[in-house]
């Protein structure tokens, strides 16, 4: 018998850990709500990965089988049950943060003890860190070198999906459960139990079947106009498998190959687009190896300078970016679509990362602990990667000097300012035209057209004048 713990591969198809474990099956499978992970977690990620949970649980049971579900610490519950199932093996899918891979460490070291055999394999990416490296052998810091190899390496297919005779049956799962007081069989805590409140977002439908619908609907029409569509928010150009591929409701080879697909079904043509979108999933195998050579960079800025970078960290100011008024409309409704729906388009995380670090001079440790906090697709390695980046402390960053004017963003990627209006309804009744202006109109002219809205917080042209200094002070210019 073995064991399969399911950690963000919450799925029974396209599983390379589950797989492995059915090819010397029967296969009893695990979930374990663990307190150390729970610490880190936000609201709309507990809900939709109990949805999650819900449907996994739901495919198991199809095939006759059920989840056992653990709360405690996998430390000592995984050698618990596998005692208690005589399983001979347990095996996972591998992650790639700091503090997975040294719980993973002591999980091992403890079935080591317990004379339980183990394997863990590499699933949620195609290419395991240190298999795309320079010809010195180091990681790549340069995500165009790092791409140039991925898009040339072979890309494995889906992986099988088990069926009911190498799993586990339900009535089984049962007895065992019984035998160990932290697990249940199929039974999902509550989110107050879990010591988080209902999310005031709309969370994205979880589960397989959704992510299978959002990827045939992307690969139908989206994927052609993605190299083009993709930084305008108010287009429908994105696939919205972000939070599907976090929690592994769908598997990165279901994906790559329906892209595949795509692009065979129209001859080869309109290849720009649909190689647009594969190099998004290479940007998260990118980010995924950084994070695993660079465990600090969660706390810790990735590029070195030579002098601290002093920051200015004004808590009222930061507090009107992240409640959406600072005057700025498209940052605003970035920050707003953040709070109602628990995600927020590619292009304005960029803008509102960018005006968080160099516009209001915030350490992007609080942006992204924001994020963490109130994103359902809240991933450690692209989150960091996105962060640091925007604050130009990354690897491949955007250069100091670089700074995104929101006014200009906003009218070139929301010209129409409808994503604008969608979110931030005291600009509603607002021209386009003077939605772009805000921040050149008097105050007013603003009480007179929106007065419910407020001033600009910061005057742009100034603050890029100051980070400019700050930036050039950390790097020790004269």
């Amino acid at each position: 018998m073995q064991l399969h713990w399911h950690r963000r591969d919450l799925r029974v198809a396209d599983n390379r850990g589950l797989t492995t474990a059915a090819s010397d099956g029967p296969v009893a499978p695990v979930f374990v709500f663990d307190d150390d992970v729970l610490e880190h977690a936000g609201a709309p990620r507990v809900r939709y990965m109990l949805d999650a949970l819900a449907e996994l649980r739901a495919s198991y049971r199809a095939l006759g089988s059920d989840l056992l579900v653990g709360r405690g610490d996998p430390r000592t519950l995984l050698p618990t049950l596998a005692a208690e199932l005589g399983a001979e093996r347990v095996v996972w899918n591998e992650d790639y943060s700091g503090l997975a891979r040294e719980r993973d460490a002591d999980v091992r070291l403890a079935l080591d003890d317990a004379g339980v055999a183990r394997e863990s394999v590499h699933d949620a990416i195609f290419h395991p860190p240190g298999s795309i490296t320079t010809n010195a052998g180091d990681p790549y810091s340069v995500y165009t070198y790092f791409w140039k190899k991925w898009r040339d390496r072979d890309k494995p297919g889906p992986y099988p999906e088990p069926d009911a005779d190498s799993l586990v049956d339900a009535e089984t799962l049962e007895s065992v459960a019984q035998s160990v007081p932290a697990v249940d069989v199929g039974t999902l805590p509550s989110l107050s139990s879990l010591g988080f409140e209902e999310p005031a977002a709309d969370v994205v439908s979880a589960g397989t079947d959704a992510a299978r619908e959002r990827l045939e609907t992307f690969c139908d029409d989206a994927i052609y106009r993605y190299a083009e569509d993709r930084d305008y928010p108010t287009r429908d150009g994105t696939s919205k498998l972000s939070t599907d591929l976090k929690f592994g409701t769908i598997g990165i080879r279901e994906v790559y190959a329906a892209t595949v697909a795509a692009r065979e079904t129209v001859g080869g043509q309109r290849d720009e687009s649909v190689e647009e979108f594969q190099s998004q999933l290479a940007w998260r195998e990118f980010y995924a190896h950084v994070l695993r050579f660079n465990p600090s960079v969660v706390s810790e800025n990735y590029k070195a300078y030579e002098h601290d970078i002093q920051w200015r960290d004004d808590p009222d100011e930061l507090a009107a970016w992240k409640e959406g008024r600072t005057g700025y409309p498209i940052v605003d409704a970035g920050m707003r679509q953040l709070k109602q729906e628990a995600y927020m388009h590619n292009r304005v995380r960029m803008i509102v990362a960018s005006f968080l670090t160099k516009d209001l001079l915030c350490d992007w440790r609080h942006g992204y602990a924001h994020f963490r906090e109130f994103l359902s697709d809240h991933d450690t390695a692209n989150d960091n990667g996105g962060w640091q980046w925007a604050a130009s402390t990354g690897t491949d960053a955007q250069p100091y000097f670089r700074i995104f004017n929101p006014m200009t963003q906003g009218e070139r990627y929301d010209p129409d300012a409808d994503y604008i209006k969608t979110y931030v309804p005291e600009l509603r009744d607002v021209t386009a035209n003077t939605i772009h202006d805000w921040h050149e109109m008097s105050d007013m002219e603003r009480e007179r057209v929106a007065p419910d809205y407020p001033a600009p917080i910061v005057d742009h042209s100034k603050r890029r004048e100051m980070a400019l200094s700050m930036f050039e002070a950390a790097r020790g210019d004269d």
